[in-house]
């Protein structure tokens, strides 16, 4: 019983530290990458569709993605949807067939302001693995009746190291991406 509370606390901490490391990929560096424009979301025919369902990235140069829409009639609102994406920078440009992105150089303060973003989102990502720990720490503590004090406690130690190693993994992450919104 508590090893299947712990298994489930597993694969949603592993899940956490997976949505971790997306989100900081999404945060951008110096360089073009594809991965920063996962989350944008284009109004297609009054619907909210992710970008990688209506177009293809491609980085030709290091600050440049291309972006070659499926339907050429969602030009205008790829565009669009690329020009209000917040902490990018950048100034899409269309030529009826494509559109391309060229990313700014960032600048100190650009990359301080970065590194400040991603930190925040470590924060709510370890603060995520806490409520995963609470949560399993009171299915541990309901099963009282049914399992003995050693059982519990070694469950609850268990926990504690499981969710150390995922908040590690986190602080790894975080440190491998500020050092390379850092590196000029």
């Amino acid at each position: 019983m508590i090893a299947d509370v712990l298994s489930e606390a597993a694969d949603r901490m592993d899940k956490a530290v997976e949505a971790a490391k997306e989100d900081f990929s999404s945060v951008r560096t110096g360089r073009a990458n594809p991965a920063l424009f996962q989350k944008i979301m284009v109004s297609y025919y009054g619907t909210p569709t992710p970008l990688s369902q209506l177009a293809s990235l491609n980085v030709p140069e290091a600050r440049t993605v291309m972006v070659a829409p499926f339907d050429k009639s969602a030009l205008r609102d790829i565009e669009q949807a690329i020009r209000d994406m917040p902490n990018l920078g950048a100034n899409p440009t269309n030529d009826g067939n494509t559109i391309r992105v060229t990313l700014p150089e960032l600048t100190e303060d650009r990359r301080k302001e970065y590194v400040k973003i991603v930190r925040a989102k470590g924060e709510d990502a370890k603060v995520s693995l806490r409520n995963i720990r609470r949560k399993a720490k009171d299915d541990i503590d309901a099963l009282k009746g049914e399992v003995g004090d050693d059982d519990r406690a070694r469950g609850e130690k268990e926990l504690e190291a499981l969710t150390k190693a995922h908040v590690d993994q986190i602080d790894d992450a975080l440190k491998r991406k500020e050092a390379e919104l850092l590196e000029v």
